[in-house]
Parts: C-alpha cells; structure tokens; sequence
C-alpha cells in the first residue's frame, strides 16, 4: 500500500519526540500544545483503564492517558522529570506523560514504515521510522482510544462535572 492510498502524509512532517524508558514515540507537532512538568493529576471515577486521571490545565479539565499500559510497557512511579504533552484529538484534548520529551523532528517519507505494514492491528501506530539509535513510533491519537474507552470517557467526564 502506498502512502497516498493509505492517508499518510508524511512528506515533511514534524513530529516532537518523547521517550518512555529506552522507547521513543512521536506526535505530529500540528496536535501538540504544549508541553509541561508532571503536575498533579486527580482520578477520575468510571474511566476507562487507559485514563490515569485529570489535570486541570487552566480551568480545563484534560484526560490523561497511560501510553506504558497501551503498549505494555513496565509500569513505574512517576519523577519530577516527567513531561506532560497536552495534544488535541479532532473530539476532545487529551495530555500523555513522558519521561523526557526530545524535541522536534522533520521526518521524510523515505524514512517512514506504514504502521499497519509492521503491527497489522495496531490502529493507533500511524508509521514507523528507523534511526540510526533505535526505532520512532508516530501515533495517531484519534485513534488512540477504541470506541467502547471513548464512549466510557465521555460518561464519566459527564459525570465529573
């Protein structure tokens, strides 16, 4: 499948790296915020597993989601280093933690592998990308969440307010 056929755009695409433990992952720039410290982030009752909580980003209450639970990273408490990345979703903000956001790449299409070519049901993985100290996975946070997680965050940020 060609990238046009699939819907990627990748042709100089900026992408801001961040890394969970040894792993990098990335996030089209155009989705990305902003990007703070690890603030305190409160539960929220009847979410979804994949939703740690909220933070309330100046008068905005935004989902946090556990990227390490998604792709079954080890679970581990969080530092005073880690980063929240607040990104928008084309239905709601959401924010992700990461040990340590690396900053902002230009990826070119040479460089990317479709998701779907590498993990055929990992809907959420839109490419992939060799370098030269290990691999970037690009995620597609619209489909981050199944339908059923984002049916259930909805109710319960319903509930919540």
């Amino acid at each position: 499948m060609s990238r046009k056929e699939s819907g990627l755009n990748i042709t100089g695409k900026h992408i801001v790296s961040f890394r969970l433990g040894e792993q990098r992952f990335g996030l089209d720039l155009a989705a990305v915020e902003k990007v703070y410290p690890l603030m305190e982030i409160t539960p929220l009752p009847n979410a979804p597993e994949i939703i740690l909580g909220v933070v309330n980003l100046r008068g905005n209450i935004v989902p946090v989601i556990d990227i390490r639970s998604r792709f079954r990273l080890p679970v581990r408490e969080h530092a005073l280093t880690d980063r929240l990345l607040f990104a928008r979703t084309s239905k709601r903000p959401v924010s992700l933690i990461a040990d340590v956001v690396d900053g902002i790449m230009e990826i070119v299409p040479d460089q990317v592998v479709l998701g779907g070519t590498i993990l055929p049901k990992t809907a959420y993985i839109e490419g992939v990308v060799k370098l030269a100290d290990g691999m970037l996975f690009i995620h597609d946070l619209d489909t981050f969440l199944s339908l059923e997680e984002d049916k259930k965050l909805d109710a319960a940020l319903r509930g919540a307010m």
